[in-house]
C-alpha cells in the first residue's frame, strides 16, 4: 500500500496515537506517498465535471490537506483559490507545492478548524476531498453551516462520495474492521484520533445537507466506473446556496 518514501510501520503507529491535528502534523511530509492522498482519477474526474458547473471566480477547499483540491480549483476558479486545513504540517507541504508566483489564480492558505470556518460569504464554489471521516456525525451538520456561511448566494458546496461496497465483501469488511478498531482505540487512550470510514452515509448526508440550507442534487461521476447494476461507483454531491447566480455569471 506504500512507496518506500512513505510512512514506516513505526510513524503510523505513533501517528495512530496522536490526536488527529498532531497525527497529520507529524504524517505531512510523507503523506502524498501513501494511499490517503485522493487519487488523481478522482481528482479529474471531478474537475471535469464541476467544470461544466462555472464560471468561478473564487474557490475554498475544505480541509485542503497537501492541497491536491486546491490544484483542482487553480483549474476551475479565475481569481482566488483558499486551501484551509487545522495542520500546520499539512500546510507547510501545501505551501510548497504551490510556490508564490505560480501561474493561474492567487492561491491562499488558512490555518483553521473546518467547524469555525473564518470567512464571510466570499466562493462561489467549495469542495472537499476525504476529509468527512475525521467528523463525527453529530458535528456534519456544524460543518456543512460553516460551509455554506461561506459561499455566496449561488455557491455550491461539491464532494465525491462513493457508493458503499457490498455487504460481505472483503472492501466491507476492511472498512468494518478499521473503524471497529479505531472505536477501540478512542475508548482506551487519549487524544482520540477521529477518523471512520463508514459514519458517511448518503441518506444523513443529504439530510444534514438540506437541513443547512443546501439545495442539493447528485451527478454521476462516470468515468471513475459503474456497480454490477449499472449504477455509478461514484456520485458528485452539488450543494447549492440558493440565490443570485456565483462567478460573475
Amino acid at each position: 500500500m506504500f512507496t518506500k518514501q512513505g510512512p514506516t510501520v513505526r510513524e503510523l503507529a505513533v501517528q495512530a496515537l496522536s490526536s488527529t491535528e498532531r497525527g497529520y502534523d507529524l504524517l505531512a511530509p510523507k503523506f502524498d506517498e501513501t494511499p490517503y492522498r485522493t487519487p488523481d482519477r478522482v481528482l479529474d474526474a471531478v474537475t471535469r465535471t464541476v467544470r461544466e458547473l462555472g464560471p468561478f471566480d473564487t474557490g475554498l477547499d475544505v480541509c485542503c490537506g497537501t492541497g491536491a483540491g486546491v490544484g483542482v480549483l487553480r483549474q476551475l476558479c479565475r481569481e482566488r483559490a483558499v486551501g484551509v486545513d487545522f495542520s500546520a504540517g499539512m500546510l507547510a507541504e501545501a505551501r510548497g507545492a504551490f510556490p508564490p508566483g505560480s501561474e493561474g489564480p492567487a492561491v491562499h492558505w488558512v490555518r483553521a478548524d473546518a467547524r469555525s470556518l473564518p470567512f464571510a460569504p466570499a466562493f462561489d464554489l467549495a469542495l472537499s476531498f476525504g476529509a468527512f471521516g475525521h467528523f463525527l456525525p453529530a458535528e456534519r451538520f456544524g460543518l456543512f453551516a460553516e460551509v455554506y456561511g461561506s459561499l455566496r448566494p449561488g455557491g455550491q458546496f461539491v464532494f465525491p462520495l462513493g457508493a458503499p461496497p457490498p455487504v460481505g465483501s472483503r472492501a466491507y469488511w476492511s472498512l468494518f474492521g478499521f473503524d471497529a478498531a479505531m472505536r477501540v482505540r478512542n475508548a482506551l487512550w487519549r487524544p482520540r484520533f477521529v477518523m471512520y470510514y463508514r459514519t458517511f452515509r448518503l441518506g444523513d448526508v443529504l439530510e444534514d445537507l438540506t437541513q443547512a440550507g443546501f439545495v442539493v442534487r447528485l451527478l454521476p461521476l462516470t468515468e471513475l466506473g459503474l456497480r454490477p447494476d449499472g449504477s455509478p461507483r461514484a456520485r458528485l454531491v452539488v450543494a447549492t446556496r440558493e440565490g443570485r447566480g456565483a462567478g460573475g455569471s
